[in-house]
């Protein structure tokens, strides 16, 4: 369970047990403290790529300077 314990500033400071960390406020701009969200994670498989080849890209150039 992920509860929002407080707002700083543009961060919300999310309680998990005995843990804490930091998100954006502005991925939910009307939730407030004790809310309880929910949080879900998805990987982006062509914009990984897509960084993996700019990351490649520049090593090259960087190597072939």
């Amino acid at each position: 369970m992920y509860i929002i314990d407080r707002i700083e500033g543009n961060w919300f400071i999310v309680e998990v047990g005995k843990d804490t960390f930091n998100l954006p406020k502005e991925l939910s701009p009307s939730a407030k403290e004790g809310d309880v969200i929910n949080i879900s994670v998805s990987v982006d498989p062509a914009r990984t790529l897509a960084r993996q080849k700019a990351a490649a890209q520049m090593l090259d150039n960087f190597f072939d300077a």
